[in-house]
C-alpha cells in the first residue's frame, strides 16, 4: 500500500468499457480515441464479480433512492456479475496549472452520461445509442459503453478494484513513449 501512496494518481486513470461496448464490437475504436489522449500501458478482460461491481459502484448503492424505483444491486448483477469487460490503464502527462489532469482529460473525453445529451465529438456522443429516459422507463441503469475514474482518488480506488495491488508493476511512468 505504500507503493501507491507514492503514486501521482493525477497522471493515471483506469478506462473501463462496460459490457455494452463489448457486445457491440467498440473496443478498438474507443480505446483508440481514448489513446489520442492518454497512453494506454495495460489492457486485460475480465469477467466481472459481484464484489469488483459492487465496490465500483459503492456510490449508486450507497444512495439507490436516487435512482428509484431500480434496483440498483439487482441491475448491477444483471448487466455485470459473470460478463466481461475491459479494463485499460491510461497514463498521461503531467498537467501544466490551469490544465485538466488525466482523470479531468478522459471524463472530459466520454461526454455526459446520458449519450443523448453528450456532444456528438464524445465518446458516449459519437457511440452511445441508449438514454436515460429509455432507461429509466425500462426500470434498468442506463448502457453508455465506458467509464473512468472521476479523479485522482477514484484512480487509485479504481486501480485497486480492476487491477489489484499485486499489479502495482504497472504503474511505472513510461519514458520516451515507451510503455515498461
Amino acid at each position: 500500500m505504500a507503493r501507491l501512496q507514492q503514486i501521482d494518481w493525477h497522471r493515471w486513470s483506469i478506462i473501463l468499457l462496460k459490457p455494452d461496448c463489448l457486445q457491440r464490437g467498440l473496443v478498438e475504436p474507443v480505446l483508440a480515441r481514448c489513446a489520442e489522449h492518454v497512453q494506454i500501458i495495460a489492457q486485460e478482460t475480465v469477467v466481472v464479480t459481484q464484489a469488483q461491481i459492487f465496490a465500483h459502484y459503492d456510490d449508486l448503492l450507497r444512495a439507490p433512492e436516487r435512482l428509484a424505483p431500480i434496483d440498483v444491486p439487482a441491475d448491477l448483477r444483471r448487466c455485470y456479475v459473470g460478463k466481461h469487460v475491459v479494463i485499460a490503464l491510461g497514463h498521461g502527462p503531467l498537467a501544466r496549472p490551469g490544465e485538466p489532469d488525466t482523470p479531468a482529460r478522459l471524463r472530459a473525453l466520454l461526454g455526459h452520461y446520458d449519450p443523448a445529451r453528450a456532444r456528438p465529438t464524445s465518446i458516449r456522443g459519437h457511440f452511445g445509442i441508449d438514454n436515460l429516459a429509455k432507461a429509466r422507463s425500462e426500470g434498468r441503469l442506463i448502457d453508455n459503453v465506458i467509464h473512468t475514474s472521476d479523479d485522482a482518488a477514484a484512480a487509485c480506488r479504481d486501480f485497486l478494484i480492476w487491477f489489484g495491488i499485486d499489479r502495482t508493476d504497472l504503474l511505472i511512468a513510461p519514458r520516451n513513449g515507451v510503455c515498461p
